[in-house]
């Protein structure tokens, strides 16, 4: 039997639909590239690439050579750009001149092609290197929002393979995102605790949906998932954002990431995905003060992980509502059973 099911966080209607899930379009085929020689992000091409922005590097070695572990580096194909004037044009056509921050963040210094192949080190480091840029642009008071995201494998949008995320700073707060947090205001104002603490005390009393629980972290399928064995890595306390984790945070959520991309791999084999990191606004945006005044106490720091097993069709695209052929349960239950590659 299908259900519609209401996401609270997002404020959207998702249709579990079991009955579709011996769709012909399931699966994808798995990313086979290794041509590291013509790799503008391989070490030893740093030539092949613009300027690096900022790396992890040891003190002995030098911009833009070999030796680094994250480099970051300006996105060539941007979708906005920091040197064009910070400009907003009112009227009937309104619009912002295409100012911003598009960085590329190339995770490794090896030919990695799947996030599956990192160590607990390597996701150490990209998480310190996200801190980093997220900290940096925090201080230039014209990116009110940054969004942080990977694509993996060509149903995700993927166009490199060599494993790198991409980071978007805008002038604007996106309006899906500045309404998802003044629903989560609302909600702290109401109850005096964060949206999604309220949704993983549900979890922990329905336990249907959790995965694992490690320190403050509780990986777990939305009640609501919009897509096949997604994916949420969260915490009731507040953390921080992710500029404001400590050394600590990270090396505990590393190994948690790392293994739950594991137990998807073992389950679903070579397997597309998006994923993102919850970047609430960095500035006032055009949000109400006690939102902004709120922030840290009514959000909290997650990973989203979305596989990305079928293609979107007319009726998603038309209506912008999910249909989701596995049950969040069923999701949990056999990554649960998972045992790690």
């Amino acid at each position: 039997m299908s259900e519609i099911r209401y996401d609270r966080v997002h404020d959207t209607h998702v249709i579990i639909a079991p009955e579709r899930l011996h769709r012909p379009d399931l699966g994808v085929e798995c990313i086979t590239d290794i041509d590291k020689e013509h790799c503008p992000f391989c070490e030893g091409n740093e030539s092949m690439t613009p300027p690096e922005i900022f790396a992890i590097r040891p003190s002995n070695t030098f911009a833009n050579e070999t030796g680094w572990q994250t480099r970051v580096i300006p996105n060539i194909y941007k979708a906005v750009q920091i040197e064009t004037p910070y400009l907003h044009h009112y009227g009937l056509n309104e619009y912002w001149e295409g100012f911003g921050a598009h960085e590329v963040i190339v995770d490794t210094a090896k030919h990695h092609i799947s996030m599956v192949e990192w160590s607990d080190s390597e996701v150490v480091v990209w998480l310190k290197t996200l801190r980093a840029r997220v900290g940096d642009l925090r201080r230039d008071h014209r990116i009110a929002y940054i969004s942080l995201f990977k694509n993996e494998g060509y149903m995700s949008g993927l166009t490199q393979p060599h494993s790198h995320t991409q980071l978007i700073g805008l002038p604007i707060i996106p309006k899906a995102i500045r309404e998802r947090y003044e629903r989560d205001n609302e909600h702290y104002k109401l109850t005096g605790t964060a949206l999604m603490e309220s949704i993983l005390l549900q979890e922990e009393y329905s336990v249907d949906r959790i995965i694992a629980v490690q320190g403050d972290f509780t990986v777990f399928c939305p009640y609501a998932s919009a897509y096949p064995f997604e994916i949420m890595i969260s915490s009731k306390k507040a953390l921080g954002h992710i500029d404001m984790l400590s050394d600590v945070t990270i090396e505990e959520l590393a190994p948690l990431l790392l293994s739950t991309l594991k137990k998807l791999k073992r389950q679903l084999g070579c397997f597309h995905f998006n994923l993102h990191i919850e970047t609430p606004p960095l500035q006032h945006g055009g949000l109400p003060d006690d939102v902004c005044r709120h922030l840290h106490d009514a959000s909290r720091f997650s990973i989203h992980i979305m596989p990305r097993i079928y293609r979107l069709g007319g009726f998603e695209v038309s209506t912008g509502m999910m249909i989701n052929p596995v049950t969040p349960e069923l999701a949990a239950k056999l990554l649960r059973e998972s045992t790690n590659v």
